[in-house]
């Protein structure tokens, strides 16, 4: 969540110091540009004062004319800057140079026409730094009786104007960044509050999704609503590991309260059996009877071992899951020889945090499943290997498998396929492996074995708990 969150933050927060860093970036450099534009305009309007006592128009020059030529000459040698006096026609009054006129188009030719005008130049286009080749032309009226009768001109390079802006935006394009700077370290630190309990709560969930109930959240930080949910939370799991102890203390108890009578149930029926010798009427209804009693007694063993895995915590140990897997194999091969099935161990050295007890007692009622349903002749394979992050012990069998309905419905407690309710069990042995392998981070998944049969994976992590 903290990956898509702080892209969105530091966007808007870019969008916002660019939208304010921009125009003042253009301000700063209309200012600049605004300063040269005042002190040309002081300076064409001071030699428009000399220019309008230059009475004389023609090659001869009088004092006043050569004063203002001189101003000119010495405007240019300590500025650099182009000058000018113009007649209306065009024509020069006084140059800072010789040779120097007003083009027939561009903006000198534009402010020389607005002078015309009576108007001053106040607002040349903006110069940019970019802009190496740009000149700033400002012209001011020579009025006379009400009349203008020439203008003044000044032709400025843009080095200085340009340098001043450029080190403007530098500093400006400095403070943006710093502010940046700031705003992504306080992005960091408001994500990282607001999304820590967060985090905390996803952990918490995960714990008691995966089995571990104990698992309870520290409302110790972040925004008030989120130190609320989390208060919530505990007492909701509080609520939730309540019920199902209530639950398992139930089962737990029911089972262990009915085997005592059951047991004594059973004890009279023998007896009962003993005195009817074979042969004699209702001896086959006492058969089924103990027959029924047992499965029951059966069913009352498998609750109590589903409540107790359900209940007890995981011992998780590095271990050889293919050296256990091997072990169990070979203890159920005796069975599989005296039901004619070929029970073939092809597991290799594997790794992985399990409960090596809890494994075992899964592993047993994978393989015990495989063998009641796998007809004589033909095989039962135990495999193991390395998938990941995950290891694998993998049982596939020949038997007659399952259909897919029933695929999705294998492991659910009490559930056994209406093909196979006369195969003994009751139904609980794959819940139980399931409950154990869950306790430890594990689990268990059941496919198709082609040609035909069932394939039953069990996954242990190769990582420690953390």
């Amino acid at each position: 969540m903290r990956t898509r969150l702080l892209p969105l933050l530091i966007v808007l927060m870019a969008g916002v110091l660019l939208a304010l860093g921009f125009p003042l970036a253009g301000s700063l450099a209309a200012a600049r540009q605004q300063t040269v534009v005042v002190d040309r305009i002081d300076d064409t309007a001071r030699f428009a004062a000399l220019a309008q006592f230059v009475t004389e128009r023609g090659p001869g020059v009088d004092e006043r004319k050569a004063t203002l030529e001189g101003e000119l000459a010495r405007y240019h040698e300590v500025y650099g800057i182009e000058a000018g006096v113009f007649y209306r026609d065009g024509t020069a009054m006084a140059l800072a140079t010789r040779g120097w006129r007003i083009p027939d188009k561009g903006e000198t030719r534009r402010a020389f026409q607005e002078a015309l005008l009576g108007r001053r130049s106040h607002n040349p286009p903006q110069v940019w730094p970019w802009q190496p080749h740009a000149r700033l032309a400002v012209a001011s009226p020579v009025v006379r009786d009400g009349d203008v009768v020439a203008v003044v001109v000044t032709y400025s390079p843009t080095g200085q104007l340009r340098s001043r802006i450029l080190q403007g935006w530098l500093l400006i394009a400095a403070g943006v960044s710093a502010a940046m700077l700031l705003a992504v370290g306080a992005a960091f630190r408001l994500t990282g509050w607001v999304l820590k309990p967060v985090r905390i709560l996803d952990a918490a969930t995960h714990d008691i999704a995966t089995g571990r109930m104990n698992s309870r959240v520290v409302a110790a930080g972040g925004p008030p609503e989120l130190r609320r949910l989390a208060r919530s939370f505990n007492e909701m799991a509080d609520n939730v590991e309540t019920v199902l102890e209530q639950q398992r203390a139930f089962v737990a108890d029911a089972s262990h309260q009915l085997r005592n009578p059951l047991s004594a149930l059973l004890l009279r029926i023998e007896l009962l059996a003993l005195e009817l010798p074979p042969g004699t009427p209702g001896h086959e209804e006492i058969a089924s009877v103990r027959t029924e009693g047992r499965r029951l007694a059966q069913v009352l063993d498998d609750l109590l071992g589903l409540a107790l895995a359900e209940h007890a915590s995981a011992d998780l140990r590095l271990t050889d899951i293919g050296e256990l897997a091997a072990e169990r194999v070979a203890a159920w091969r005796p069975l599989a020889e005296e039901k004619g099935v070929r029970l073939t161990d092809a597991t290799s050295a594997v790794t992985g945090w399990a409960d090596p007890v809890a494994l075992s007692s899964a592993l047993d009622a994978v393989v015990d499943n495989a063998l009641k349903f796998t007809p004589a002749g033909e095989e039962v394979t135990v495999t193991s290997a390395a998938d990941g992050a995950t290891s694998t012990i993998v049982v596939t069998d020949r038997g007659p498998g399952l259909t897919d309905d029933e695929l999705a419905r294998v492991g659910d407690r009490f559930w056994r396929s209406n093909r196979h309710q006369n195969v003994k069990g009751s139904g609980l042995g794959l819940s139980i492996s399931r409950a154990l392998l869950a306790a430890g981070g594990g689990s268990i998944s059941y496919a198709h074995h082609e040609p035909h049969g069932l394939r039953v994976t069990v996954t242990v992590p190769r990582t420690g708990p953390h």
